[in-house]
């Protein structure tokens, strides 16, 4: 019974799948034209937005203007930092200089025979 079934089912798709159409017409004549241009822009053609401008518009956001901000403030900090560093550094090696020549030096308590 289901067997029968199944061959129905199955005849009655073929018979509808296979039945002679005509085939629709995606674009009828009296269809509406369009009056511009519907070719796509990718990034390479010549109507796409060029590289300056997206950097320039890029540049004109509030966070992008934050950022610059920040990124200065932490180069002048680091730069403060790196100076007294180098202060710290050239004092050490004063006092080791004074300290080496100090040692060198006879000092003044041996007496000459």
């Amino acid at each position: 019974m289901k067997n029968l079934f199944l061959i129905l089912f199955i005849a009655s798709i073929s018979a509808v799948s296979c039945s002679k159409k005509e085939p629709q017409d995606l674009y009828p004549e009296e269809s509406p034209k369009a009056n511009y241009d519907t070719m796509a822009i990718d990034s390479f053609s010549a109507g796409a937005i060029s590289v300056d401008v997206a950097e320039q518009i890029r540049k004109s956001s509030q966070k992008y203007q934050d950022s610059v901000r920040e990124a200065l403030k932490l180069q002048e900090q680091e730069a403060k930092i790196k100076e007294e560093l180098e202060k710290e550094i050239k004092k050490k090696a004063e006092e080791e200089k004074k300290q080496k020549t100090s040692e060198i030096t006879p000092s003044n308590d041996v007496k000459k025979e």
